[in-house]
Formats: C-alpha cells, sequence, structure tokens
C-alpha cells in the first residue's frame, strides 16, 4: 500500500475513529460517566509516550542528519506550546465577549475550536508518515486516544445546549474530517513539507505535551477518592505502555 492511503487510513482512524467515544455517550451515558476520567488519564499516557518517546527523538535523528543545531530543534515545541496556549486563550477569550448569546456562541467555539485542533492533527498525522509508517501509526494511534475522551465532551456540551443527537453527530463528524483534510493537504505539499521534517515534527511533539499537560491530566487532580485515583494511574501508565509496545511493535 502506498504512502498516501497510510495516510488517508489513519487520518480516518485519528479522525473519525474518535467519533466512538460520542457516539458511546448517546448510547449508554452511564458507561461513559463512569469510565470517561479512565480514558482521559490513559489518553494523558498516550500523548506524553508518544511525544518524549516517538515524536522528539526522531526529530532529533533526523536533524542530526541535516546538521541542525538541537538548540534551534526545540524551539519548535516550545513554539508549539506557547502557541497552542494563546490559541486556547483567544477562544476564551472570544466567549467572554459574546456571552448574550451563551449557547450559541460555546457551540461555535467548540467547533472551530476543534476544527483547527483536528485539521493540525492532519498534519502531525501526515509528516510522521512521510518519516516512515511505523512513526506515522503511532502519531494516528495517539491522535485517535486523545480525541475519544475530547469527542465525549464536546458531545456532552452539545447535548446539554439542547441541540438534538443527529445534528450533534453531524456537527462533529464535520470537524472530525478537518483531520483527513490536513493530512490530504499536507501531502499535497509534501515536497516543501520535507525539508521542514525534523522542525514539524518537534512542533508535533510540542502540542502532545501541551495537551496532556494543560488539558488532560489536569482534570484527574480532581478526583478525590482514593480508589478512582488509583484507577486513574493505572489507566496513565498503561497508555505510556501500550504506546511503548507498539513503537517496538512497529519498529522491528
Amino acid at each position: 500500500m502506498s504512502v498516501f492511503w497510510w495516510i488517508v487510513l489513519f487520518s480516518l482512524i485519528g479522525g473519525v475513529f474518535s467519533l466512538v467515544g460520542g457516539v458511546a455517550l448517546l448510547m449508554n451515558k452511564m458507561w461513559v460517566k463512569r469510565h470517561s476520567c479512565s480514558l482521559v488519564a490513559f489518553a494523558a499516557g498516550v500523548l506524553l509516550a508518544a511525544a518524549f518517546l516517538g515524536l522528539l527523538p526522531e526529530a532529533v535523528e533526523l536533524s542530526e542528519k541535516t546538521g541542525m543545531e538541537i538548540d534551534k530543534l526545540f524551539l519548535w515545541p516550545f513554539l508549539a506550546m506557547i502557541g497552542f496556549f494563546f490559541l486556547e486563550r483567544s477562544f476564551v477569550w472570544w466567549h467572554h465577549h459574546h456571552e448574550a448569546n451563551m449557547e450559541a456562541s460555546t457551540n461555535l467555539l467548540i467547533f472551530i475550536g476543534d476544527s483547527i485542533h483536528n485539521f493540525i492533527d492532519g498534519i502531525a498525522i501526515t509528516i510522521s508518515f512521510l518519516i516512515s509508517v511505523p512513526t506515522g501509526i503511532v502519531t494516528a494511534v495517539a491522535v485517535a486516544a486523545h480525541e475519544i475522551p475530547q469527542e465525549i465532551a464536546d458531545f456532552s456540551i452539545f447535548l446539554k445546549s439542547g441541540m438534538k443527537p443527529k445534528k450533534v453527530f453531524w456537527v462533529n463528524l464535520l470537524s472530525a474530517l478537518m483531520t483527513v483534510i490536513g493530512a490530504v493537504l499536507t501531502y499535497c505539499l509534501s515536497a516543501k513539507i520535507i525539508p521542514l521534517q525534523p522542525q514539524l515534527l518537534a512542533f508535533a511533539g510540542g502540542m502532545f505535551i501541551y495537551i496532556a499537560a494543560s488539558d488532560l491530566i489536569p482534570e484527574l487532580h480532581h478526583e478525590k477518592s482514593r480508589s478512582v485515583a488509583m484507577k486513574q494511574s493505572i489507566m496513565f501508565f498503561l497508555g505510556i505502555l501500550v504506546m511503548w509496545g507498539l513503537m517496538i511493535v512497529t519498529h522491528r
């Protein structure tokens, strides 16, 4: 199978497959409520492992081949974390200045934010596949893992605002397809992107670290039950182990 079809397949997995979390919410709200924090913990572990054990080492290896200095390379994950911070802050600012129509503005905000995020996920998937198929698979799995709990949260907010379940599904599907669009457009521009592979891989690593450390892990610290916190810790380390095992298998 050509690299292009690997990219299409796994961008669909990374984007559209993530809707499984939202669909599960529509079918069984109690099950999702009981296990959503465990999914968040698992996703956080997957993202950190993908960044520190996969993307960043791969970026360093490529930079050494091209003669790029390490300090310049690590500017890119730093810029990713700063960029996503200000992106999220701008959405919060926009929300607070549209409180007259709170539900509509919140739904639009979520849709725009998710669409941009999914588009960037698609870019990260293609860049990784241009390095190698195993690296691409690792990135796509990491994307899918963190998108599943994210979609559960989005579905919950849309449903709470009064949006009908069918419309909730189609809105989220449209947003999820931005992953595929981002992936395909990046592939079409691959001739210009290949020279920037180390920087873009490092940027994707910084993005994963930011999502895990800023959005996912803080959610886990709200848990006061010791038994539930222990379960979350186990899921967190399980996410790391699954990703580590996947990297060992795919890089053989």
